[in-house]
C-alpha cells in the first residue's frame, strides 16, 4: 500500500514539474531557442553536447562560434565567457558555481565582435591557471565545458549550448 502511496506523489509531482513555466529572467524552466541560432564551426562531435578537438602537441584550444549568414545577424559582442561543470548555467549567469565561491568565469570583459563568427583561442596552460585543473589527459573530455553570453547587433542575448573540447596529443 505504501509503495501504491509512494508511486501516485511520485507521478503527482512529476506532471506537476512537467507543467511549469517560467519565462521571465535568466533562470527561465523552459528553453527559448534563439531567433537566430549560434552554432560551433569546428565542431568535432556531439557528446552530448557540441564538441571540438583539441591538441595537446600544438597547446591550443579553439572554438568557433557562427551565426548564418544569411540570417543578416551578427555577433556584436561577447558579453562572458566562463568555463564550468556540465550543465552549470550558472556560472555564465553571476560567475560562479551554486553554493560554492569559486569563480568559474574566463572573462566577464565585453569582446566586440561585429562578425558573423568568433573565434575563441585559449591554451591548455591558461585553461590549468584560470580553472586549477591537472594537466587534461589525451583521449578525455576536458573537466570543464565552455560557455559563452553574446550579444548579436538586434540586441537580443544568446546563451548557445555549453561546448564540450576532446584531448587528443
Amino acid at each position: 500500500m505504501k509503495r501504491v502511496i509512494y508511486l501516485a506523489i511520485y507521478f503527482s509531482s512529476l506532471i506537476l514539474a512537467m507543467s511549469c513555466k517560467k519565462t521571465e529572467g535568466f533562470n527561465s524552466l523552459t528553453d527559448n531557442p534563439a531567433d537566430v541560432p549560434v552554432t560551433v564551426a569546428n565542431i568535432y562531435d556531439y557528446l552530448p553536447s557540441p564538441t571540438v578537438k583539441a591538441s595537446k602537441a600544438e597547446n591550443k584550444i579553439t572554438i568557433i562560434l557562427q551565426v548564418p549568414a544569411e540570417t543578416a545577424r551578427k555577433i556584436k559582442e561577447i558579453n562572458k565567457i566562463a568555463a564550468s561543470t556540465t550543465s552549470n548555467y550558472n556560472a555564465i549567469y553571476n560567475g560562479t558555481v551554486v553554493g560554492t565561491s569559486t569563480s568559474q568565469l574566463w572573462s566577464a570583459t565585453p569582446i566586440a565582435v561585429n562578425a558573423t563568427s568568433y573565434t575563441f583561442t585559449t591554451t591548455f596552460d591558461e585553461y590549468k591557471t584560470k580553472t586549477g585543473s591537472a594537466t587534461p589527459a589525451s583521449n578525455l573530455l576536458l573537466t570543464r565545458d565552455f560557455y559563452f553570453m553574446l550579444t548579436l547587433d538586434n540586441g537580443q542575448t544568446v546563451i548557445p549550448m555549453n561546448i564540450r573540447v576532446w584531448v587528443v596529443d
